[in-house]
């Protein structure tokens, strides 16, 4: 592996609660230590720094709170640093993100979903633009045994043909869909960073070429939650995002069941949290289907 026993990692704060749950209950066996920081701030990262650390591991936008991190200026810091830097691309896609172009090392994609972008593929995949550090993970690869299939293989080139028409029709309902949100009385917060009042806004236009399908908003409580998502009609409960399909869930209950309820809370992970992934359905459809179910709240 990239890491041996007593090495340091530093993520964001806000991660994916299967990636919380990997370095939290499986690296630490190993020997791995592990810190989450608040990555938007940079400054925590150069903090967070100890002889040990050798991995700045971020998410940007983050799930489900859609976080942005600087992506090169958390470059810069891991090689003044002497880190190997990786960023989960997964809510971007290489189509409005590209982080090797930024000066990251490692890139990785959960290709279940966007790049998949039908829910009938379960697949990753690593991108690297160090030659060195390709030796190593294409040795890692094969010595481990971790290969995509065939049928699975098909299936992803597939998807990746049709990947920009999803991703500019996605954004097109994105937009109409935050202001719907935003103007609603049921809705509290919304999360996003196409919104020119989320945090570090300006680094995510300056980075990307374009925002994800992923939508974070507040409702009053878990219980209102529930009553959302059975109101509605275009989008399906599930934990995946980046389909064809539009998709809904609360993550306290579901991908980030598995973090401790006060770090939840800590984080601004709410009961009343609601994250949707927008598919590529009708737009019009889509923001009626979601206010006719905010309307019964």
């Amino acid at each position: 592996m990239l890491l041996d026993k007593g090495d340091h990692i530093i993520l964001n704060s806000d991660v994916y609660g299967g990636t919380y749950r990997a370095l939290t209950k499986v690296f630490t066996r190993f020997g791995i230590e592990v810190d989450f920081v608040d990555t938007t701030h940079t400054d925590s990262i150069v903090q967070a720094i100890r002889p040990t650390t050798k991995m700045l591991f971020i998410e940007t936008p983050s799930n489900p709170l859609l976080r942005v991190t600087d992506i090169k200026k958390s470059a810069e810091i891991a090689k003044e640093h002497g880190l190997i830097s990786v960023v989960d691309n997964t809510f971007m896609t290489p189509y409005y993100q590209n982080p090797l172009d930024l000066g990251i090392d490692i890139v990785l994609h959960s290709a279940t979903k966007y790049l998949g972008g039908h829910s009938d593929v379960v697949a990753g995949l690593v991108a690297t633009s160090d030659d060195k550090l390709a030796e190593r993970l294409a040795f890692i690869s094969n010595s481990t045994g971790g290969i995509l299939g065939p049928q699975d293989s098909y299936l992803l080139v597939r998807g990746i043909k049709t990947l920009g028409l999803r991703m500019e029709q996605i954004n097109r309902s994105v937009i109409e869909i935050i202001k719907m949100l935003q103007a609603h009385p049921a809705v509290q917060q919304v999360f996003h960073p196409s919104i020119e009042s989320h945090l570090n806004h300006d680094v995510h236009m300056a980075q990307a070429d374009g925002h994800t399908g992923v939508i974070a908003f507040e409702v009053k409580n878990t219980e209102s939650a529930k009553q959302l998502i059975k109101a509605t009609s275009y989008y399906t409960l599930a934990e995946s995002l980046g389909a064809v399909e539009s998709l809904i869930s609360v993550p306290a209950l579901m991908t980030h069941a598995s973090i401790p309820a006060d770090i939840r809370a800590k984080e601004g992970i709410t009961d009343g949290l609601v994250r949707i992934s927008v598919g590529i359905e009708d737009t019009e459809d889509l923001v009626d289907d979601l206010k006719q179910a905010l309307d019964t709240l």
